[in-house]
């Protein structure tokens, strides 16, 4: 029997709302304006970002994309594109869709698609409301804070036909950052200021104000809140060494006026601005915030928040922890995208570490081997930027947990030194402390000194997510599992939008697994491999959950991505590569291993 084709992909379901009603009305119309909504915007849209028209419906369509980002920029702009299409349309005539968007395996036969990717977004689509669009949660993990779109937590949903709950989202969008040829705007009116009679030259790391939030409330014991708050958010982004943050006296004297977020990038001399705005509303307070690029106007970032008011300053800290945990990546993935707008001749050092980081997630040879080589060449151009030497680290760890360690004794003798090295720049980095600390763990096989780096890492920083999460991988390892468990629950409570959540889904996995809950490993294992198909630990470790609670397809589909990945693993080698300090609770992750069919 001819073994079955299998692929990981973004699964887009759209169908036209009221059809059997509009052809009844008018079926000739209703087929030439569906064909012309087709032709002219859906198709567009599709080729834009990639995808793949699979099968058209009379009433419908699916499309395959290569991955979510581009599947949900695609059904937003063709969503954006039919409103504005539909607002000289009758009400009763005008065309609309409804949309469903999932991430999941789909099973390929020739040019069609089937398997229960394709039905929950088939399920999905049938959730939205007309003109909108609904997404899974492996969805959301994948997109969130990558794209111009807001979320809607719709829970998880009982959908016909499909065996487990589906969590799903809503999704809302700013029509202004979907147009594809946008007007130009005016801009606001420029606040006269003494701040800077000549504007400030911009750092050359990334920099930020925090302004005072605005009481929205009508209410001027709210005043302290609001003033607490970005005092708060500023203090906890000052943790960030990499960060640039104007003190709370120079972006404190805009409160109550009226600005122009252009003109106080002028005057500061940052790249971002952070404002915000609290609202009392009976006994609840709600929070807003969002983070501006200076150059450009436009929005890099923007959530919301809310608890009750007699909880006011636990509040204020979980408002603030949240905020500060998702600046991180957002400010990164923005300086990322300025970067590639500059000219080779003109990259400083920063610049180059910078473009190694978009690196970070491919997770293929050629991918780390250009992550090193930036970051070494960053450090040739800047001896003491530290982020350079710990990224360098991270390309060694990504060659130890996929497998493409060559010479073993070599290549831990230079991780080692480029930790030691990035340790002298700068020992007080967070991100170099963690990193050394797991470079400890990994290659020098010492994982108590390991753990003593992340630990401190994260005392210098409280907010620092990536630091949990490698506390997290490395408890694990040592046995720690509910430690481990909740230090990358924390992970993904200070960063839930992270492009790393594939490590923190996979840590988890690992941590229940040694903790004697397969089932909730397979759950998250499934989770990672679906934030990352590249990342081999995560296949490694569906396998052995899946088998372990007697899912054999599945545990043979994940066995058979590890040794795609890996042609030469062995369960043998995948126990030397990282050490463990409690082999006796390993021992049902190696018979897991054994039961998918991976070799000894």
């Amino acid at each position: 029997m001819a073994r079955e084709h299998r692929r990981l992909a973004a699964i887009v379901a759209a169908d036209v709302v009221g059809y059997s009603r509009l052809m009844g009305r008018d079926e000739s119309g209703t087929l030439a304006r569906l064909r012309e909504h087709r032709t002219e915007r859906l198709e567009p849209a599709v080729a834009r970002h990639g995808g793949r028209l699979v099968k058209l419906t009379g009433d419908g369509a699916l499309i395959e994309f290569p991955s979510a980002v581009d599947a949900l920029g695609a059904v937003i702009e063709f969503q954006h594109a039919m409103a504005e299409a539909n607002q000289d349309q009758p009400e009763d005539t005008a065309i609309v869709f409804r949309i469903g968007l999932h991430l999941g395996d789909l099973i390929v036969d020739g040019d069609d698609l089937y398997g229960d990717g394709v039905n929950v977004a088939a399920r999905l689509e049938a959730e939205a409301p007309p003109g909108g669009i609904v997404i899974s949660g492996d969805v959301h993990n994948a997109v969130a804070g990558r794209l111009k779109a807001n979320f809607d937590d719709l829970g998880s949903l009982a959908l016909k036909n499909i065996e487990r709950p589906v969590q799903a989202f809503g999704v809302k969008w700013d029509p202004a950052d979907w147009t594809v040829k946008a007007p130009s705007t005016v801009a606001a009116p420029t606040l006269a200021t003494p701040l800077a009679d000549v504007p400030l030259k911009l750092p050359a790391k990334p920099s930020i104000a925090v302004l005072p939030f605005q009481n929205m409330s009508g209410d001027p014991e709210q005043e302290y809140f609001a003033d607490g708050m970005a005092e708060d958010i500023l203090t906890g982004l000052s943790h960030y060494r990499w960060l640039f943050v104007i003190a709370r006296n120079s972006s404190f004297t805009y409160k109550g006026k009226a600005v122009d977020i252009r003109q106080v990038g002028r005057d500061l001399g940052v790249h971002y601005v952070l404002e915000g705005s609290v609202r009392r509303a009976g006994s609840r307070v709600r929070f807003t915030a969002q983070l501006i690029d200076t150059s450009s106007g436009n929005h890099v970032w923007a959530d919301k928040y809310d608890g009750p008011i007699e909880n006011l300053f636990e509040l204020q800290d979980q408002i603030t922890e949240a905020v500060v945990g998702v600046l991180e990546p957002a400010i990164q993935q923005a300086e990322i995208e300025r970067t590639r707008r500059k000219r080779p001749e003109n990259l400083n050092a920063y610049d180059h570490y910078l473009r190694s980081l978009t690196f970070t997630h491919a997770f293929t040879r050629e991918a780390a081997q250009e992550m090193l080589e930036g970051c070494l060449h960053a450090i040739s151009l800047d001896p003491s930027l530290a982020p350079a030497y710990a990224l360098a680290a991270r390309a060694y760890i990504q060659r130890l947990t996929q497998g493409w360690i060559v010479d073993e004794a070599t290549e831990f003798a230079e991780v080692l030194d480029l930790v030691e090295r990035g340790l002298r720049a700068d020992r007080l980095d967070p991100f170099m402390l963690g990193t050394a600390g797991q470079c400890f763990a990994w290659f020098a096989r010492d994982l108590s000194k390991g753990i003593t780096y992340i630990d401190e890492a994260i005392a210098i920083n409280p907010n620092y997510a990536h630091g949990f999460m490698q506390s997290g991988l490395v408890r694990a390892r040592l046995g720690e599992t509910r430690i481990a468990i909740d230090h990358l629950n924390r992970a993904r409570r200070l960063s839930p939008r992270d492009l790393r959540n594939y490590a923190i889904f996979h840590g988890l996995a690992l941590a229940h697994h040694v903790d004697g809950d397969p089932v909730a490993a397979c759950d998250w294992a499934r989770r990672s491999v679906q934030h990352n198909p590249n990342y081999l630990s995560g296949w490694i470790e569906l396998a052995s959950a899946a088998a372990s609670t007697g899912r054999e397809a599945e545990a043979r589909m994940a066995a058979e991505h590890v040794l795609a990945l890996d042609p030469a693993y062995t369960i043998g080698r995948g126990n030397r590569g990282i050490p463990n300090a409690a082999p006796e609770k390993y021992a049902s992750i190696r018979q897991g291993l054994r039961l998918a069919g991976l070799p000894e």
